[in-house]
This record gives structure tokens, sequence and C-alpha cells, in this order.
């Protein structure tokens, strides 16, 4: 598996998603560690209170971000198994290899995605 469709060298994407992955990995434990496990009461100091209830949102949504774009680069690693990585979901186009670059777990070619874009509130 070295060489796909448009030239995408996908043993190279395979192994930055790999790592890419591996680093999310890490940073989701992490922040489960700080969201989840808190086991300090709150300050009694209302505004200790409000600061800490807002970093607490902060580590959530941080953590909610790791977790989507761990769950796209499983399903981008998928593609790659399937052989259906590189293209478009869409339209059924080859993903330009530089979107694939920028964005290695891209499901949509530049025009699909610029459609879906617009078409989104």
């Amino acid at each position: 598996m070295s060489t796909g469709k448009d030239g995408i060298d996908q043993q190279a994407i395979k192994d930055t998603l790999l790592e890419q992955r591996a680093t999310l990995l890490d940073r989701v434990r992490r922040l489960d560690k700080d969201v989840h496990h808190r086991e300090e009461p709150l300050p009694a100091d209302f505004a200790e209170q409000a600061v800490e209830l807002e970093n607490q949102e902060v580590l959530e949504a941080l953590d909610e971000d790791a977790r989507q774009e761990l769950r796209q680069i499983d399903r981008a690693l998928q593609r790659i198994e399937d052989g259906a990585y590189g293209e478009c979901a869409n339209c059924g186009d080859d993903i330009a290899l530089q979107r694939l670059h920028a964005l290695p777990w891209a499901t949509l070619c530049i025009d699909c995605a610029s459609q879906a874009e617009r078409r989104s509130p």
C-alpha cells in the first residue's frame, strides 16, 4: 500500500494519521482526568466557583473536539483499509492531493465541501 489514486502516498498518510491519533488519545486521557475525575469540591467563594465552572466548560469543549477529530481519523484509516481513501463521498471524484495533505481525514472534494458549507446555516 504505497501509492494510491491521484499519486497519494497512502502509507505516509496512514503514518501521519496514526501519529495524530496517538497525540489525540494522549490529550483525551489527560482531559478526561481533568474533566471527569475531579475530586476537590468547588471553592466556597462564588467568583472562584464561576471561574472553576467556566474552566470545566472549556475542558469539556476541548475534550469533545479531540474526540470528534479522533472519530474523523478513525474513519479515514478505515477508508484507507477499504481502498476508498481519497475518493469524494459525495460525487466519487478524487480529492485533491493538496487537500488530503492539509486535511487527511477529508471525505469531500473541495467542490462538494464548498457546496455543503454554503448549504449549512
